[in-house]
């Protein structure tokens, strides 16, 4: 029996893994097809929560990760009353999360495993996988070789019958922007502006703030192409007045919709992170959903004879089952009742907003579903 465990995929997911298991005394090689370093090129922007900054500083890299702390955020509806304001001071946690480019997290993370013995083999892509006995023997643009267990960490959701796809019509538009009077605000605040076209989420990263403007799809090529203060005034207009932008980057569009896996296990293997699920940006739980599938898979791994065995992938699906489902429900729901101009809707929205704002149980479940998932749970 092979007692290997291949990673395929060499992104922050499966980096983070490879770590992961490396505490837990166990050996993983990493398969990626992309030269070593591309990673570090990642422009996305992250929101990693309190939880994951914990898991972040298990690994030992979170010192080396330029992080902007989030102290507050403040929850709101266009058109609507009702507005929900969280801090970090009330939930008793140095802040409620953070924002970091993911650059800066891939970059800390390939230079902690550059000091372990994990084997990185770059520029190797996976062409096909075939469990046979107890291995999955992987088909290479470099070769043949098997494992006990293949995690895929790498990459979107595959389109095949065991995959749930919900596309939302919408596209996000990041940039970054600056504000009148940020760089002098000792505090720091994450806005979220529920409109009916989607949501606006504003995060604080470094001096200014990481934009995330989400619009139909059809519309967003257009608005990620007016002149920056043409985009400004469009901005200005859609967040409202609790903030006065004054500069913003060149756009960039990604088409936004839901795919999950409905199991993410198979024979001999497991899939984890975007490749397990790829989740609407609202709420920024992507990233830290992954995080807890490495943890999760890691904490498994270690107490297993054969990692690549049914019964120990069952018991890894079993560990993540809820906080998978909920986090999966939570996104998909805020975005169906909140993406919308129903009267009715906005009523509604408008009582839970304050009910949240004015209990304060209420509003520490909420910061802490944010911060550590499932685990908010009694």
């Amino acid at each position: 029996m092979s007692e290997s465990i291949a990673i395929v995929g060499g992104g922050p997911a499966g980096m983070a893994l490879a770590l992961a298991l490396n505490h837990h005394g166990m050996n993983a090689r990493i398969l990626d097809a992309r030269p070593r370093g591309a990673a570090r090129q990642d422009k996305r922007i992250l929101a990693l929560s309190h939880g994951s900054r914990q898991i972040l500083e298990w690994l030992g890299v979170w010192p080396s990760i330029a992080a902007t702390r989030i102290d507050a955020i403040h929850v709101s509806q266009q058109g609507g009353f009702g507005r929900t304001w969280l801090t970090a001071t009330e939930a008793g946690v140095p802040a409620l999360g953070y924002v970091a480019a993911a650059a800066s997290v891939s970059t800390a993370l390939d230079e902690a495993l550059a000091q372990t013995p994990i084997v990185f083999h770059e520029n190797t892509r996976v062409l096909s996988a075939e469990a046979s006995g107890d291995a999955i023997h992987l088909s290479t643009s470099t070769g043949v070789s098997a494992a006990s267990l293949a995690v895929y960490a790498e990459g979107s959701v595959d389109h095949d019958s065991a995959v749930v796809v919900h596309d939302y019509g919408q596209s996000a538009v990041i940039c970054h922007a600056t504000a009148a009077g940020l760089q002098s605000s000792p505090s720091r605040a994450a806005y979220e502006r529920f409109t009916p076209q989607g949501p606006l989420a504003l995060l604080p990263f470094g001096e200014g703030l990481a934009v995330v403007y989400t619009c139909p799809a059809k519309a967003a090529e257009a608005l990620a192409g007016l002149s920056d203060a043409e985009f400004l005034l469009r901005l200005q207009a859609h967040f409202g007045s609790r903030l006065r932008f004054t500069t913003v980057t060149p756009r960039l569009v990604f088409p936004l919709a839901m795919r999950y896996r409905r199991t993410p296990v198979g024979d001999h293997c497991v899939w984890l992170g975007n490749a397990a699920q790829t989740l609407h940006p609202v709420a920024g739980q992507g990233f830290n959903l992954a995080l807890r599938d490495v943890w999760e898979l890691a904490r498994t791994l270690a107490t297993a004879s054969d990692p690549g065995s049914t019964e120990t992938l069952a018991r890894y699906a079993a560990a993540r089952g809820l906080d998978r489902r909920s986090t999966i429900g939570f996104t998909d729901a805020l975005v169906r009742i909140f993406s919308n101009d129903d009267p009715l809707l906005r009523l509604v929205r408008g009582f839970g907003l304050l009910a949240i704002d004015q209990l304060p149980p209420l509003r520490s479940f909420v910061a802490k579903r944010m911060m550590y998932g499932a685990r908010a749970w009694p």
